[in-house]
């Protein structure tokens, strides 16, 4: 049992540097990458509660990198909201095109590389990723820890 969780958790490992390495090779930070990527795949007005849900990180870490691509110009916050954390994020004409040039072609790759498997292996491959990530959680609460609550 051990040896098949040491090589599925070297392959999750593999797989968070897969796309650790794109983001540097695009010239983004993990944070920047994956915020253009929630943008593309999910709708074009987020807040950051929104954001940290899809992305399973921190508001502090996540608020740091929107205040950056807001500085830079790649997102706005939208008018009419008095809480930061509230305000609809937008991405700028100058935002979607670094979204087009970055997260785009790393979901274009994605789909590719999921597309090498029949609709059956895709079905089966999500529902046991599924299943396990579910018996996780569930096991996982033994440690007593908080956020572990379903999403």
């Amino acid at each position: 049992m051990k040896k098949g969780l040491l090589e599925f958790n070297n392959i999750v490992k593999e797989n968070d540097d897969i796309y650790r390495c794109a983001a540097r090779s695009l010239g983004l930070s993990d944070s920047v990458f994956w915020i253009l990527y929630t943008f593309r795949i999910e709708k074009e007005e987020l807040t950051l509660r929104e954001i940290c849900n899809v992305l399973y990180q921190p508001k502090q870490t996540v608020h740091s990198a929107l205040k950056k691509m807001e500085k830079d110009g790649y997102i706005r916050a939208e008018e009419g909201m008095d809480d930061r954390r509230s305000k609809g994020l937008r991405l700028t004409p100058k935002g979607k095109r670094l979204a087009e040039e970055t997260a785009d072609k790393v979901i274009d790759l994605e789909c590719k590389a999921f597309s090498g498997m029949s609709g059956e292996e895709q079905k089966a491959f999500i529902g046991l990723f599924r299943k396990y990530t579910a018996l996780l959680k569930e096991s996982m609460q033994e440690l007593n820890t908080e956020g572990w609550e379903e999403k």
